[in-house]
């Protein structure tokens, strides 16, 4: 898997040709590593732009292009096929990883209120993850991915799914970022042959306005990141993603402008092991993503969904 990737999730402010004028031209830079997802609502853009790159004389095989199965196709043959579907969208024969985007099958309709709720939603129920998750292996044994991983998970539940997986999961996407480095899960996913993938690498600016909670901190206005940044005479953003991959996880920026500046920045000039350290002291626990939508009853509170007391919440 390439060190760094492109996201592809444009929010709410940025276009589906926005996107995929983004992948043509990060694939220019040097990006072969592309992060997709069927609810970002634009990959057959993402796809003609892929199509383009390979037809241009990138060979396929050095393109890693990750897709997700969304909350509403967990079910039966649902992940084969939203799985073939995001194939034709993105004109491929085969996926390099395909992830189970969230772990709950909670859908909500877009750009609905952070207070919504699904009145068919549900919590974790390990049991009916693992039936998605066969489905999950049943693509490998087709050759339709290469690999299968998780994303939005917990300590609790990934070990639960490694102690019953056929195969393994590969990688785990979850936030990561200065602010929020989730030190125990980090680890956890490293000691068990898992590849962190960390989105949100800089603090997602463009993260839809639901998410946003008077709280949340910004690491790219931490006084640690700017007075490193000043040092290097790069970007608070470059450092971020320098600190990522120094430390040993695959973050996913995505920028319609800035692609290059992401991408060179880990090639030269390292981040020094004190520098490391420093960024290291500043984690403040501050998710971004919380995900309260995918709430299963009034009344809840978001750090229902991701286990914050060792134990997977129970209904």
């Amino acid at each position: 898997m390439p060190a760094v990737g492109l996201g592809t999730f444009g929010s709410d402010h940025v276009t589906p040709d926005q996107v995929a004028d983004a992948v043509l031209g990060a694939a220019a830079v040097g990006y072969r590593h592309f992060d997709c997802a069927s609810v970002y609502g634009n990959e057959r853009e993402v796809g003609s732009s892929l199509e383009q790159i390979i037809k241009g004389g990138i060979k396929r095989e050095e393109l890693w292009v990750t897709s997700k199965v969304w909350n509403d196709k967990h079910n039966g043959d649902d992940v084969i096929n939203s799985c073939r579907q995001s194939l034709r969208d993105l004109r491929l024969d085969y996926l390099d990883l395909y992830l189970v985007h969230w772990p709950f099958p909670n859908f909500h309709p877009p750009q609905c209120d952070v207070t919504s709720r699904s009145p068919e939603a549900k919590p974790y129920i390990h049991e009916d993850y693992m039936k998605t998750w066969r489905k999950m292996e049943q693509l490998v044994d087709m050759g339709l991915v290469r690999h299968i991983g998780t994303s939005n998970m917990s300590v609790p539940k990934l070990k639960l799914v490694l102690r019953d997986a056929r195969i393994k999961p590969a990688a785990n996407e979850m936030e990561l970022h200065p602010h929020f480095q989730q030190s125990e899960l980090f680890k956890y996913v490293v000691a068990n042959g898992i590849v962190p993938v960390g989105y949100c690498p800089i603090g997602s600016p463009g993260r839809p306005e639901r998410d946003r909670t008077p709280e949340d901190t910004t690491p790219t206005q931490d006084p640690v990141i700017l007075d490193i940044a000043r040092s290097h005479g790069i970007s608070p953003a470059s450092v971020c993603i320098k600190w990522a991959v120094q430390r040993g996880q695959v973050p996913i920026p995505f920028s319609v402008n800035h692609y290059r500046d992401n991408l060179e920045c880990v090639t030269k000039d390292p981040l020094t092991d004190e520098e490391m350290r420093a960024i290291g002291s500043i984690d403040r626990n501050c998710r971004l993503i919380k995900g309260q939508v995918f709430l299963w009853k009034e009344g809840q509170t978001w750090e229902a969904l991701w286990d914050v007391n060792g134990e997977i919440t129970p209904p």
